[in-house]
């Protein structure tokens, strides 16, 4: 059994308090500006490098969604008023990206009212219209592997309002180079407790564990996840038929939550160690709606081989 960091305990409790705090204020600060801010609201809102100079963006995600995807493209949009239905262009998307992740919301809520992927999309359509309880409602949307000139789609209401149409840079992701710089203290004590969580994974339930440290995902992607101290290697073993199946996104992140070193994994690989105390997560995306059926029977066992190595195993249950 690893050893156990009881004297990080009391500030770990701390943390946990001082992230719940202020998630809220946070949270519901951003809600208001949100709901005040009608222009912001009708146009598309893409995560990078100007975004995170505009009122509290930085502080929303690093309380809202803090394990960063830097594997697409996002954007998100809303709230926005709907009677019956939303509309959204499909022809953009397909143009602009391989694969994708959109997500409708309710607000101020923000529970998740319906997925879509390039799994179910209808080549056939070129509007996806949703139906929706009268109410309000934020769009977002991950492009992963964009193509030479990503736009972010059309949106339309039936109360007579139309988003236009946003042009991102293939270059859009270049700011995760450089967002671990951010780390600062106010940051590190929001998530420290997170690392002493999972140094006490075996005593605590997994699904508290789970609903700490994962993003809100689509129903279609499965996480791997773990913490990593500075000297440990990660060995990374899937199973070659997920791997022909399957795409695996790996993001390491320093305690504060800020991403470090990120790729895609098209093989069974060794990853050196990250000099300081982290956290990894591996995003596992279907190819396939036949892939996407085969999810559950995916499992991810993390051993401890030697002080210094972890074995994440990828395999079937």
């Amino acid at each position: 059994m690893a050893r156990k960091p009881w004297l990080e305990l009391p500030l770990a409790i701390f943390s946990f308090g001082f992230y719940k705090v202020n998630k809220f204020l946070i949270g519901n600060l951003y809600t208001l500006y949100l709901a005040l801010n009608k222009k912001n609201a009708k146009e598309w809102r893409i995560i990078g490098e100007k975004s995170l100079q505009k009122f509290l963006s930085l502080p929303v995600l690093m309380t809202k969604a803090p394990r960063w995807n830097t594997h697409a493209i996002i954007g998100t949009l809303g709230p926005l008023s709907v009677e019956k239905e939303l509309t959204i262009n499909l022809e953009t998307i397909r143009q602009s990206t391989e694969a994708w992740v959109g997500c409708i919301y309710d607000f101020p809520g923000y529970r998740t009212v319906l997925n879509f992927t390039q799994l179910t999309d209808d080549p056939s359509q070129t509007e996806l219209k949703i139906s929706l309880p009268k109410g309000k409602y934020t769009v977002g949307l991950r492009y992963y592997h964009p193509k030479v000139n990503p736009r972010f789609p059309t949106v339309k209401t039936d109360l007579d309002l139309t988003v236009a149409t946003l042009v991102v840079s293939p270059q859009n992701n270049d700011f995760y180079q450089t967002l671990a710089q951010k780390t600062n203290p106010y940051f590190c004590l929001l998530h420290y407790y997170i690392f002493t969580l999972f140094k006490f994974r075996d005593v605590l339930p997994e699904a508290f564990v789970k609903g700490e440290f994962l993003p809100v995902g689509a129903t279609d992607t499965q996480f791997f996840y773990g913490a990593l101290d500075a000297a440990e290697r990660l060995e990374i073993t899937i199973q070659s038929p997920w791997l022909q199946s399957f795409d695996f996104y790996l993001t390491f992140y320093n305690r504060a939550s800020f991403p470090l070193r990120w790729q895609k994994i098209t093989e069974n690989l060794t990853c050196d160690p990250l000099g300081e105390k982290g956290y990894y997560l591996i995003r596992m995306r279907p190819r396939t709606q036949a892939a996407e059926a085969q999810l559950p029977s995916v499992v991810g066992e993390e051993t401890q081989v030697t002080p210094h190595q972890k074995k994440l195993a990828i395999q079937s249950l």
